[in-house]
């Protein structure tokens, strides 16, 4: 059994500690992915802003290069058709050029076709303007500068997009709100701060370097955010999943204590009830055997009527102690399954006196009662079953006590709106790793003055139930250097 009992318990302890190392193990590994996630998942995030945004600002240098184009005064837009194929063919130059070498036309002409359009025009026209202005300004200027180059297309155009592409900065508020979306999809709802320069922070996350530079990888403009640690946003994100992780691990190592304390009070009931088993056959052994010898001899042989008298007396005396034995388990039993009517008016005095007189007889026994001038103390209860259990606790105050006289002193007192009872003895005492478990059913105090003494382990545990059963409290404490004293409080 014991060995049973190891073997469970090692593969039990193996399980648990299996158990709560997949789920620490399963928290770590969430954990480290969530925040490199995090990480990943950021820089992405600005990566993308940054790229909305520096496409933002090259539309509006598109609505710019189309506002100057349209100029007249800036720009002069023709056409012909002086070529192989007869195609219309579109021309740009500065009106007013700014070096005397730009009036040559021969070599300071912008000229571009347009495969979509189809008509052959030898002048242009304000319709044609409109379709190669829009087409310069997003085809070609726009498609020119995502890779940071400026073109010359004329002296002019190519100064005035140098100068604009020089101040071109990065516009944060509109960075901030393509931001917003970009960790929106990521399901990150952070508040974040945008800086170009940022020192370390230890308790703050802070994004990789992306340059926002229209020009780059020529010129620099680094951009950088500040937002909360990754940790801090693991534990918001996943708390409740951390919660139900470490409610699980709770659950687990409450079940496994919940189940050793089972197992070892199943191992401590299968041992009472080993002892029990023991004591009782010995216990019902006893006058069982002296009946059958005393019967067989009544058989037997031929007795004067004292001797028959005197064995018939044995016979009655051994019956008896059968009869007591076997009336208290039931009583044990009975309290068990159908417990007890408590509803009579009960005068603890009157009880008490009764019980003094019953035992003073005894001739080694100096027993007295007090009760501090109360002429009734009534409660609701069995009578007979509550003069059963203090019969029980007097009997146990005689039994195991082995001085002469045996001293036992009865006090009944009300207060704190309690009627306490406290019966002290004079005899061997009890330890105080025994005072909670003299109350259990079958225990019985291992020493050998206690053995010495018959009986079974269920008076005190009948005495507890049937207070249980009044609402009332039983304790057991020192009496001074010898002895104990049980004190037992009902509520008035």
């Amino acid at each position: 059994m014991q060995k049973n009992m190891r073997f469970v318990l090692v593969l039990m302890s193996c399980c648990v500690l299996g158990i709560i190392c997949l789920q620490l193990y399963w928290n770590y590994r969430s954990y480290k992915t969530v925040t490199k996630n995090f990480k990943t998942e950021v820089n992405q995030a600005l990566n993308n802003a940054i790229n909305s945004e520096m496409e933002w600002r090259r539309n509006q240098m598109v609505q710019q290069v189309k506002t100057w184009l349209a100029d007249t005064s800036l720009f002069t837009i023709d056409c012909d058709i002086k070529n192989r194929d007869s195609n219309t063919v579109f021309t740009l130059q500065d009106t007013h050029p700014r070096f005397l070498e730009d009036t040559s036309r021969r070599t300071k002409f912008f000229k571009i076709g347009i495969g979509k359009f189809t008509q052959k025009l030898k002048k242009i026209t304000p319709e044609a303007k409109a379709i190669f202005i829009n087409h310069f300004a997003e085809r070609v200027f726009k498609e020119d500068i995502k890779d940071g180059t400026i073109y010359y297309y004329t002296q002019g155009l190519g100064d005035s997009i140098n100068v604009m592409m020089n101040a071109s900065r990065a516009n944060l508020q509109q960075l901030s709100k393509y931001l917003k979306q970009e960790l929106k999809q990521r399901d990150i709802s952070s508040p974040f701060t945008i800086n170009k320069t940022i020192k370390d922070h230890k308790n703050l996350f802070i994004s990789d370097k992306i340059n926002a530079s229209l020009r780059r990888p020529f010129e620099k403009e680094w951009v950088q955010i500040m937002l909360e640690n990754p940790n801090t946003f693991y534990f918001r994100e996943m708390k409740w999943i951390i919660i139900t992780s470490l409610l699980l691990i709770g659950i687990t190592i409450f079940s496994f204590i919940y189940t050793i304390k089972t197992l070892f009070k199943q191992q401590k009931l299968v041992l009472v009830k080993d002892q029990f088993i023991s004591n009782m056959t010995h216990e019902f052994h006893t006058p069982l055997s002296s009946i059958q010898v005393t019967t067989e001899a009544l058989e037997r042989f031929s007795l004067n009527p004292e001797t028959q008298k005197q064995y018939l007396d044995i016979i009655k005396q051994q019956a008896q102690k059968l009869n007591n034995l076997t009336n208290q388990i039931l009583q044990n039993a009975k309290l068990e399954t159908l417990g007890i009517v408590v509803h009579e008016d009960i005068d603890l005095v009157g009880l008490l006196n009764e019980l003094t007189e019953e035992f003073g007889q005894r001739t080694d026994i100096d027993l007295s009662f007090s009760h501090q001038n109360l002429n009734a103390a009534l409660i609701k209860g069995s009578r007979i079953d509550l003069k059963n259990a203090l019969s029980n606790l007097l009997d146990n105050a005689y039994k195991y006590n082995f001085n002469f006289p045996k001293e036992i002193r009865i006090v009944l007192s009300h207060k704190n709106n309690c009627y306490q009872i406290r019966i002290s003895d004079n005899g061997m005492g009890i330890s105080p790793e025994f005072r909670d478990k003299i109350f259990e059913p079958f225990f019985r105090i291992n020493t050998t003055n206690t053995h010495d003494v018959k009986g079974y382990g269920l008076g005190l545990s009948y005495v507890k139930k049937i207070m249980v059963l009044h609402k009332a409290t039983i304790t057991v404490s020192n009496n001074g250097t010898k002895g104990s004293i049980f004190t037992i409080e009902f509520r008035s």
